[in-house]
C-alpha cells in the first residue's frame, strides 16, 4: 500500500492533549518516513456558530486539509449527512475518531460499514450524570471499531469487560517534543503579572477543572505545605478553566489561601508557566496518558503525581517522579516540599525525566499509529 487516507475527527475548541497528539501526527506526516506509506491526514471538527476556534486556527496555519461541520445543538441529525460528505470528499479510507462523541457519530451514522474505522480512547474521567450516559453510550460505540487505541494499558481490562475484543486494542501513550526554552524576559513579565516576587517558589497544575482531577486535594495539601515550608514563600499556579472554579476558590478562600492560589483560566501557551515552575504537581484520581505530564518533564520541572491509571506506566517513582497515592493530600505536601528543598533530588528526577521524553518522540508516535493504520487496511483486504 502506497498511500492511506486517514480523515482525523476532533472535538475540542483548543489545544487538547488528543488535538496535540493529531498535530504531531500531520506534521510527521508531512515528511518522508522510509518504510512507511505516504499518509494524508485531513481534520473534521464541529462549530456551532462560534466560529474560528484555537484550534482551527492551528489546523489552518499548519495547512492541514479542514472540514467543519455545522450542528444546532446536541443532537443535530443534519451533522450525520454532514460526516458522510467529508469522508467521501477525502477519500478517506480510515475514520480516526478521538473522543465519546465522535465514536458515537460513526457508528450511530452506520460510516464505519462504508470506512474502516480506529478508535482512540483516552478512558472515563469524568464522573456527572450526563457523562455517564455518554460513556454507556461509548461502550456500546467502541465495540464496533476495527482497532481501539487507548492511551493506557489501565483501560485494557475494563474495555475487555466491556465486549471488546483483545485482539483490537492497541496501546499508544502520547508524543512529546523537547522544550523550547522561554527567553527570561517572558518568564519576568509573566512573574511580574502573577505578581510572584524574588524567591518565591512556584508549585504548578495544568488541566481541566473538573472533579476527577483533584484540585481540591491539592488546595488541602497545599495548606499542609506552607506549614511544612518553614516560612518559604510559595505561590500555586493552577492554569486551566472548568465547573470546578468556583469550588476551588471557595476553598482556598475558606483556607486562607486566596492571595497565593492563583487561577490563570484556560491558556493558549503554557510553556511560560512551566518556565517558571520549581515543580509540577498533577493531583488527578483517573488518568490516561496525561499530556500535561510528559509536558512538564520535558520542560525540566520535577513532578509529583497521584499513581493512577497510565502514570506509572510512564515514571518510576524515586527515578523520573514522585508518585502518590490519590486522595493522599498529606503524601502531595510532603513529597512535594522534599522537593523544594532537595536539589539534588530535582536535578536527578529531571535528568531521568528527559530520557523518556526522547522515547515518546512525535516521529515513535507516528511510526506507531502508522503501523496500526496499515493493519487496519490490510485486514480489508
Amino acid at each position: 500500500m502506497d498511500r492511506i487516507r486517514v480523515l482525523a475527527m476532533l472535538e475540542a475548541r483548543f489545544l487538547s492533549g488528543s488535538a496535540k497528539a493529531v498535530l504531531e501526527f500531520a506534521n510527521e506526516a508531512a515528511l518522508v518516513h522510509q518504510s512507511l506509506p505516504k499518509i494524508d491526514l485531513s481534520i473534521l471538527t464541529f462549530d456551532r456558530g462560534r466560529g474560528e476556534s484555537r484550534l482551527t486556527e492551528t489546523i489552518r496555519k499548519n495547512g492541514i486539509p479542514l472540514h467543519v461541520i455545522s450542528e444546532r445543538g446536541r443532537f443535530d441529525r443534519d451533522v450525520i449527512p454532514q460526516l458522510h460528505a467529508a469522508a467521501t470528499a477525502t477519500s478517506a479510507d480510515i475514520i480516526w475518531s478521538n473522543s465519546v462523541k465522535s465514536h458515537f457519530l460513526v457508528r450511530h451514522s452506520a460510516l464505519n460499514k462504508s470506512k474502516k474505522w480506529v478508535a482512540f480512547h483516552h478512558g472515563y474521567t469524568t464522573t456527572d450524570l450526563k457523562m455517564r450516559v455518554y460513556n454507556q453510550l461509548d461502550r456500546w460505540s467502541l465495540r464496533k471499531a476495527d482497532k481501539i487505541v487507548t492511551s493506557s494499558a489501565a483501560f485494557i481490562e475494563e474495555l475487555v469487560r466491556n465486549h471488546v475484543p483483545a485482539q483490537r486494542i492497541h496501546v499508544q501513550h502520547m508524543p512529546i517534543r523537547p522544550f523550547v526554552p522561554v527567553s527570561d524576559d517572558v518568564k519576568s513579565a509573566l512573574r511580574q503579572r502573577l505578581g510572584i516576587t524574588d524567591g518565591t517558589r512556584v508549585l504548578l497544575s495544568v488541566g481541566r477543572l473538573s472533579l476527577e482531577k483533584g484540585h481540591t486535594d491539592l488546595i488541602h495539601a497545599f495548606a499542609k505545605m506552607v506549614e511544612l515550608s518553614a516560612g518559604m514563600p510559595l505561590r500555586l499556579i493552577l492554569v486551566g478553566e472548568g465547573p470546578e472554579r468556583s469550588r476551588i476558590e471557595a476553598l482556598s478562600r475558606t483556607l486562607n489561601l486566596s492571595s497565593v492560589v492563583t487561577l490563570t483560566g484556560q491558556q493558549d501557551d503554557v510553556d511560560p508557566y512551566y518556565s517558571i515552575a520549581d515543580v509540577f504537581v498533577l493531583p488527578s484520581h483517573s488518568e490516561g496518558c496525561p499530556n500535561v505530564l510528559l509536558e512538564a518533564m520535558a520542560a525540566g520541572v520535577p513532578v509529583v503525581a497521584t499513581a493512577v491509571g497510565g502514570v506509572p506506566e510512564i515514571v518510576t517513582n524515586g527515578h523520573d517522579a514522585i508518585l502518590v497515592e490519590k486522595r493522599d493530600t498529606a503524601g502531595i505536601a510532603a513529597a512535594t516540599v522534599q522537593l523544594l528543598k532537595d536539589q539534588q533530588l530535582r536535578d536527578r528526577l529531571v535528568s531521568n525525566a528527559r530520557q523518556i521524553v526522547l522515547r515518546k518522540s512525535p516521529e515513535a508516535y507516528f511510526r506507531s499509529m502508522a503501523s496500526v493504520f496499515i493493519q487496519v487496511c490490510a485486514n480489508a483486504e
